[in-house]
């Protein structure tokens, strides 16, 4: 079943006209002909099954017939990621959206290589992974912005763990300098309300990076094993664990 992630309202009786390159993809590529079932989502409607009515040779028009799912929202889970490669930062965004993440925060660090990506590219993937994965909302996509900037205006009701590698220091992360590590499953046992995950760029974060986040009361440090993970891998990671912990991945109580 076709999936279609729209802005417009979705209620019954209602029409929705696709923008030019959803047309194309419901006519050209998909190639589908009038009567076709094609399931919308908003972010706000829950999803609805609707009838491709009208097809023309560049546009289409959509029927609303009846809501096949509620409205629900992910848990409150943030994504934090220093800026990477172009491509690897693709694939955190593809995978971050699949997981479950709600929001994804750009950020840039010290020893960020880039300091501007396309954000709006970024959201498209993003709106992909969503329309595939049977998500019924689609996450935010925030512009790049520095990490010391973030931290200053955090609010302490949400938890944040931080995925200290230490990625040139392999021992930092398992009893150096700055201190143990929790492994993620155990720094996540009880974990409840909002929170968000921490990754840094590659080389890992400056020591003052370091000594600030330890330092502040609503954050977790955890390691994510004893190998030194690339900035996509070490994002999977993370949210599979905070999931399995935390996250809707658990069985219902």
């Amino acid at each position: 079943m076709v999936r279609l992630f729209v802005p417009d309202a979705l209620a019954e009786g209602g029409a929705i006209i696709p923008v030019a390159e959803q047309a194309h993809y419901l006519i050209k590529v998909m190639r589908l002909e009038a009567g076709a079932a094609i399931d919308l989502f908003n972010g706000r409607d829950g999803e609805w099954r609707a009838r491709l009515a009208e097809v023309g040779k560049r546009s289409c028009r959509l029927e609303l017939l009846a809501q096949t799912r509620t409205q629900a929202s992910p848990p409150d889970l943030d994504l934090i990621v220093a800026l990477v490669k172009r491509a690897r930062l693709e694939i955190i965004v593809e995978k971050a959206a699949e997981l479950g993440a709600r929001r994804i925060r750009l950020v840039t660090t010290r020893r960020t290589n880039a300091d501007h990506t396309n954000v709006a590219r970024l959201q498209a993937i993003a709106t992909e992974a969503a329309e595939q994965t049977g998500r019924l909302d689609v996450p935010e996509v925030h512009a790049p912005c520095k990490l010391t900037g973030l931290l200053d205006g955090w609010d302490g009701a949400r938890r944040l763990m931080f995925c200290d590698e230490a990625g040139d220091d392999p021992d930092a992360a398992w009893g150096g300098e700055g201190g143990r590590a929790t492994p993620a499953l155990d720094g996540l046992t009880g974990a409840t309300g909002p929170w968000a995950i921490l990754v840094g760029p590659e080389g890992g974060f400056d020591p003052d990076e370091r000594v600030r986040l330890r330092g502040m009361p609503y954050v977790t440090p955890v390691t994510l094993g004893p190998r030194i993970l690339r900035a996509d891998t070490a994002a999977i990671a993370a949210l599979t664990l905070w999931q399995a912990a935390a996250g809707d991945w658990r069985e219902p109580q």
